[in-house]
């Protein structure tokens, strides 16, 4: 599991990735595709990508996407937009982007963006059972229309691209403090061998279209019940991703919200048990990719500004810990679905 040694490389600057994306940028890009904004904007909370909430001379606001440059393909892109164009056609409370002049993907001012209807709601109650049940009844909507065909373009979430290539891209671009290296170093090959070993247990399991970032902040919730929102880190892979986002607290906290996810789900989406092996496995996976994401970002002024506690020996002396934590949560049984 040991990568191959090398130097670490030297951080190169560069050029912030939304330095030409200012106020009449947005503005004139969306007078480009037809539409008549009256001037206003709000910048969203989103660090990945820029997002506003514009306010139109006739007809409700809405909301502009700038994507990240260089992350996404178009044919990635608009994967993502058909996936949700299905699920919306089928009534599943997905928001896709408006199709504008016959296209959902545009460009202007040398961004692409797209353009949104607003979705207002607040963030779920996981503490409710019913709402639990609620959220399962979804997922195993999005989950059925998901299994119907392949991403082609879009990437699959596995332990190479969330494990071990954020892994070597972190130790070779020197982000880990010398002192701290051996230590991170030996601590996140462990946590790897624990995910193979997850990964084996659990066998070959079904890989779908999924939401694929499915916390509390992507769902907004209403007395009508959910909108999910944000698929863009949606990819192929087990189900479980997108449930054990929702599962939080101590184990039998987390096996009782389990049961209530899965009774919904139930009832639209058959579950394999087995990929209960690749809960924690998953949670170990995303904290390693989480930081180098920050990383790999921290040249966008943004970045530094919202995470102001990255990039310093405290935040990966607490990574150690918590990869450790997660190696001995994997040397667990998995959770026990009643």
């Amino acid at each position: 599991m040991s990568r191959r040694r090398r130097g670490p490389a030297v951080r190169e600057p560069a050029a912030p990735p939304y330095a030409a994306l200012v106020p009449d940028t947005v503005l004139d890009a969306l007078e480009g595709i037809g539409l008549r904004p009256d001037g206003r904007l709000l910048a969203l909370n989103s660090y990945e990508n820029r997002v506003y909430q514009v306010w139109m001379e006739e007809g409700p606001p809405l909301v502009a996407k700038f994507y990240r440059p260089n992350r996404w393909s178009d044919a990635a892109i608009l994967e993502e937009h058909r996936f949700t164009a299905q699920l919306a056609e089928r009534e599943v409370p997905a928001v896709p982007p408006l199709p504008i002049g016959g296209a959902t993907l545009h460009r202007g001012a040398g961004y692409r963006f797209s353009v949104f209807p607003k979705r207002g709601g607040r963030p779920p109650e996981l503490e409710d059972g019913q709402v639990l049940r609620w959220m399962g009844r979804f997922l195993g909507r999005i989950h059925a229309v998901g299994r119907m065909q392949r991403y082609v373009a879009r990437p699959r979430l596995d332990m190479e691209s969330f494990g071990t290539e954020p892994r070597d891209w972190l130790l070779d671009h020197d982000f880990i403090p010398a002192d701290l290296r051996p230590a991170w170093e030996g601590t996140i090959d462990m946590a790897l061998q624990g995910v193979a070993r997850s990964l084996d247990l659990a066998g070959t399991v079904v890989s779908l279209r999924l939401h694929g970032d499915c916390h509390a902040g992507n769902v907004l919730w209403t007395d009508e019940g959910p909108h999910f929102v944000d698929f863009d880190d949606s990819r192929a892979g087990p189900a479980i991703q997108d449930i054990w986002m929702l599962l939080s607290g101590d184990r039998a906290a987390m096996e009782g919200q389990l049961a209530a996810v899965l009774e919904g789900y139930r009832e639209f989406q058959d579950f394999d048990p087995r990929e209960l092996f690749l809960t924690e496995a998953l949670r170990t996976l995303r904290l390693i990719h989480y930081s180098a994401w920050i990383a790999r970002r921290w040249h966008d002024p943004a970045f530094p500004a919202a995470f102001p506690w990255f990039d310093t020996p405290r935040y990966w002396q607490d990574r150690i810990l918590e990869l450790r934590e997660q190696i001995a949560l994997m040397e667990e049984p998995p959770l026990q679905v009643r």
